[in-house]
């Protein structure tokens, strides 16, 4: 048989896009991983957990994936997380806050807002980070969520000294959409987060941390 018969056909260009996206991020995150000896995963089971929490696993599986549950999650978001929790093994660390909050949910513009952030969030993941003590932080930042994350690095020092690695950064909408087809992965649309309110808004915790 001709050697030409063997090849097989190239891929469509959006595929290989993807895919040079996907070889980019596992390198991304095991170089952070050759150097890291405490490495943290964070995830808030929205609709794309899934990509970052596979990619992990594929190069290192076992990494501790820190929760912040705030206690305002649907029973969807629930439920999604016990799934991925189950398909990939993950070393799930939930944090929630102490104490819970009794009230309503403040509006985004009220001053309370703030405190309301600030309790269940931000105090819960540093409390994740005494605790743990990582000095590696896998997130699934993307520079086109925000103003904020675009100004952000695939690698760089977080405020508390921790490295913090993006290898999510440059991708798209499209491609996380794309790499759970490619991979068959479950995505769940049914989230909601109070504290950032919107999907323009930063929850806080990428400001602070």
């Amino acid at each position: 048989m001709q050697l030409c018969e063997q090849t097989q056909p190239v891929p469509d260009p959006a595929t290989l896009s993807l895919l040079s996206r996907i070889n980019s991020a596992c390198n991304i995150i095991d170089l952070a991983l050759q150097h890291a000896h405490r490495p943290i995963v964070t995830s808030k089971f929205g609709p794309y957990s899934a990509v970052l929490l596979h990619l992990v696993t594929e190069v290192r599986p076992g990494i501790p994936v820190v929760w912040v549950d705030t206690g305002f999650n649907t029973r969807a978001t629930q439920a999604h997380a016990a799934r991925l929790s189950e398909m990939f093994n993950l070393d799930l660390r939930v944090y929630r806050p102490e104490p819970e909050w009794s009230g309503f949910v403040p509006d985004v513009d009220e001053p309370a807002h703030q405190e309301f952030t600030e309790r269940v969030k931000i105090e819960p993941f540093g409390r994740a980070l005494r605790e743990l003590a990582p000095d590696a932080w896998i997130t699934a930042v993307r520079g086109d969520q925000t103003d904020h994350r675009r100004s952000l690095d695939l690698f760089q020092t977080s405020g508390h000294g921790v490295l913090k690695v993006c290898p999510l950064l440059d991708w798209s909408q499209k491609d996380m959409d794309g790499y759970l087809s490619l991979q068959q992965l479950p995505a769940e649309h049914d989230y909601h987060d109070p504290v950032k309110a919107g999907p323009r808004r930063e929850c806080g915790l990428h400001l602070k941390y």
